[in-house]
């Protein structure tokens, strides 16, 4: 999988200016390439400890990849006082769909995340310039 630096930058911005509530919000891209984030607002009730996308940003950037827009191929969220894993809660949540999830936790780590059938698996990543 592949990332840019810079979003790697604003994925670390998005948990900080967050925390101590969780960030959350959607990747775009094609196949292994992140290209781009749609930050979005955290609607869940108790947003110190899990999160929901909005429904309505889901909606919006469906409709923008469908009118040739970049592709859905993720989502990320905060642990902002946890590990870079996939907790229990996200185990249980998972779709089983293969797309990426990215973690981000304390101290600027960033994990991502194949959501599979059996479960997440750990994805390595590169880090471009552009």
């Amino acid at each position: 999988m592949q990332i840019a630096k810079l979003l790697l930058t604003i994925l670390r911005k998005e948990t900080e200016a967050a925390c101590p509530q969780e960030c959350c919000g959607i990747l775009l891209g094609n196949g292994t390439q992140i290209i781009e984030i749609v930050p979005t607002r955290n609607v869940h009730p108790t947003p110190e400890t899990h999160f929901e996308i909005d429904p309505q940003a889901l909606v919006d950037t469906h409709r923008a990849a469908r009118q040739g827009g970049p592709n859905i191929v993720g989502y990320y969220h905060s642990h902002p006082n946890g590990p870079v894993t996939p907790s229990a809660t996200d185990r249980k949540l998972a779709a089983g769909d293969g797309r990426i999830w990215a973690i981000i936790g304390t101290e600027g780590k960033i994990a991502f995340w194949r959501d599979g059938t059996d479960g997440f698996e750990a994805l390595s990543y590169s880090v471009s310039d552009v």
